[in-house]
């Protein structure tokens, strides 16, 4: 009779499926990490409203350090929007797993 074989050789397997999933979830940790900071720095660079309390201490004087010109507030808005679609997204996938 013949000896049977390993089908697969001990130093050859691929790593297994938790090495993977760990390294993901790492790199969208690190994105979301990323995505916030980002985040904040463009919602605090928005003007404020001559209203309430920043308008109170005179923080929100029409006049920012971007000049106020329309298409740059508006170019501000849309990267705001943009990276607070992406921080959300990732949050999503991050709470959902699908590689787990």
């Amino acid at each position: 009779m013949r000896a049977r074989r390993r089908s697969v050789d001990a130093g050859t397997r691929p790593p297994p499926r938790r090495y993977a999933s760990r390294k993901m979830e790492t790199v969208l940790s690190v994105l979301e990490v990323a995505f916030a900071v980002i985040l904040v720095l463009l919602v605090l660079m928005h003007s404020g409203k001559d209203s309430g309390l920043s308008g109170a201490f005179g923080v929100g004087s029409g006049t920012g350090p971007l000049g106020g010109g329309s298409m740059v507030e508006r170019n501000l808005n849309r990267w705001t929007i943009f990276f607070a679609v992406l921080f959300f997204l990732n949050a999503f996938v991050l709470l959902k797993r699908p590689w787990a």
